[in-house]
């Protein structure tokens, strides 16, 4: 067999040219967005010293402001170089976040504090999720998948991990009951909370005509939300699975060409699976939060955005949970959810499940929740953490 010599005028060489210079190119943006980060860090130690905020929403507004205006005159999409900025904002309010939280010194006393439970496999919205929450110190966590939520808790109340990451709503399925039950029934307390859009990917393990699958493997809410593409392939059975990580794995081992899993783009990646079909969800703007429990207590700062939740059972009188709102309006506290749950073994009594803007480190929230202490035969504060979900804590 004779070889074709390649010469520099080769398009296949010029094309591995083109490519080494753009990664260079990658590699100086990493090296400048370390840069930034850099200096985010010395923002954070003068806040530190005193500064009396940690975010300047205005500061921000006016960068992504500005970035939009040297975006149009370099010639760049406006929008996406805005889209890019909220990430980098997002990176900096984390890397200021966690020195004030002073998480590092509640966690040296700790066994294994450094090891996060979830539930799922590898590659599940559960790890991916958990990876964003400590994206600023990734290098330094474990990540550990077990098949249940109660087995991923029972991990950190036994000291085996220092945090159980577990899902607690979805923006198109709601509360995640489960969630809630083993919050209240655990000495843990929720410490931090984190949202990721969920999106749903149809993963092969070769390129596939989706019409040609027959089964489609994935957890029952991941086939729950992608109901209507389901439904457009009829010859396809959904079949319920433990998690979608864990369906992605079955069907890269099983590879059956008839066979399909529902997961993220980042499953497809780890088990070396084909993406036939993206964003298949009936929503499009499918978001599901996560909480972060733990017995590491945080030192809580008052700069940064919180919330906190609760869940209290009301006196039995005319206008018990009227007044119990009105608790919280008296003190200043904007409700950010409020949901009713049956009480277990005690027919048509309830639990009320209750988030509110603020941390019990500040003195509205602790008389607050003093007074309702007074009024409620029952309540548990489920956790006093910084917020991803409220108008503060958000990055607009």
């Amino acid at each position: 067999m004779v070889r074709r010599k390649t010469t520099g005028t080769d398009p296949t060489d010029r094309l591995a040219t083109v490519r080494e210079a753009l990664d260079r190119t990658d590699r100086k943006l990493l090296e400048t967005l370390l840069e930034r980060l850099a200096k985010v860090r010395d923002v954070a130690r003068l806040k530190k010293e005193g500064v009396p905020f940690l975010r300047d929403h205005e500061r921000e507004a006016e960068l992504l402001s500005r970035v939009e205006g040297w975006a149009r005159e370099l010639g760049l999409d406006p929008f996406r170089v805005r889209e890019i900025y909220r990430e980098v904002i997002a990176m900096s309010v984390k890397v200021q976040e966690e020195a004030l939280l002073r998480r590092e010194s509640a966690a040296r006393s700790v066994r294994h504090a450094r090891r996060v439970a979830y539930q799922g496999g590898e590659g599940s919205y559960s790890h991916i999720a958990a990876r964003k929450y400590f994206a600023e110190r990734a290098g330094e966590m474990e990540f550990h998948g077990f098949p249940t939520f109660s087995q991923a808790l029972r991990e950190a109340e036994g000291g085996e991990a220092g945090y159980a990451f577990l899902p607690i709503e979805n923006t198109t399925a709601g509360s995640i009951n489960e969630t809630y039950d083993l919050l209240r029934s655990t000495d843990l307390a929720i410490v931090g909370e984190e949202v990721l859009e969920v999106r749903h990917c149809l993963l092969a393990a070769a390129p596939t005509d989706p019409a040609s699958l027959r089964r489609i493997l994935s957890h029952p809410q991941a086939l729950t939300q992608c109901a209507a593409f389901l439904r457009g392939l009829p010859g396809a059975e959904p079949v319920a699975y433990e998690d979608t990580a864990e369906a992605a794995r079955k069907v890269r081992e099983d590879s059956d060409p008839a066979q399909a899993a529902i997961a993220s783009e980042e499953a497809a990646a780890l088990h070396g699976l084909v993406v036939i079909a993206r964003d298949i969800a009936d929503q499009p703007e499918n978001w599901t939060r996560f909480v972060l429990v733990s017995s590491l207590e945080l030192r809580s700062d008052p700069r940064i955005p919180s919330k906190t939740s609760l869940v209290l059972t009301t006196p039995h009188r005319h206008g018990a949970l009227a007044h119990c709102l009105a608790v919280l309006a008296e003190h200043g506290l904007n409700l950010t959810k409020l949901e009713s749950r049956p009480v277990p073994r005690r027919p048509w009594e309830y639990l009320f499940y209750i988030d509110f803007e603020g941390s019990l480190a500040e003195e509205a929230a602790a008389h607050a929740v003093a007074a309702l202490r007074r009024e409620c035969p029952y309540l548990k504060v489920l956790g006093s953490y910084p917020a991803r979900t409220t108008a503060r804590g958000r990055v607009d």
